[in-house]
């Protein structure tokens, strides 16, 4: 695997390493001696997967309060989504900023979304597949959602949103939102 920093304290693109010959390829998705190297959660606990029928499905920025703050890794199986991420930890050098990037089922690239983040997508192309991998059990209790459209944040998305739930449409602005330590 191939592991690149992003502007963002923590948080990583990984790249397969791939090694091809007439068949095709073989690519590691996940190693813990890899993972573990590199100071990065080894343990999940839940696989999740999401289906966007249409292109413009935005979901998100969702994260999860201690005790149940959640690490994810996340890929796009089919299709194309871009992924974005926002840094809610008030002792970062990057707190309140954002990264966003393109995952699609071409390029294979996953985004390491550290605890303390929000994370959210919108999908680039019709019946966009996601999967990720979640260090902890999913919370409702927990649950907090930023805003997408938080002027404070302003986020660049790609396209304009087409469908949005009412959960995500009702987030809370960044300057309410208590952060993380």
């Amino acid at each position: 695997m191939i592991f690149k920093k992003t502007c963002l304290t923590d948080n990583y693109l990984i790249c397969l390493d791939r090694k091809e010959d007439d068949r095709g390829f073989f690519a590691r998705f996940f190693c813990e001696k890899e993972f573990s190297q590199k100071g990065l959660n080894t343990n999940w606990v839940q696989i999740n997967n999401s289906m966007n029928k249409k292109v413009g499905i935005l979901r998100g920025l969702h994260f999860q309060r201690y005790p149940h703050s959640e690490i994810k890794l996340v890929r796009c199986i089919k299709g194309e989504i871009w992924d974005v991420v926002v840094d809610l930890r008030t002792k970062s050098n990057t707190y309140g900023k954002w990264f966003g990037t393109i995952l699609s089922e071409e390029n294979r690239t996953m985004m390491y979304v550290p605890r303390g983040f929000a994370h959210g997508f919108i999908s680039l192309r019709t019946y966009s597949e996601v999967i990720y991998l979640v260090s902890d059990f999913y919370s409702p209790k927990s649950e907090e959602t930023l805003l997408w459209n938080d002027p404070d944040i302003s986020i660049n998305w790609p396209i304009k949103p087409v469908i949005i739930s009412d959960k995500d449409n009702q987030g809370k602005y960044f300057k309410d939102i208590k952060s993380f330590k």
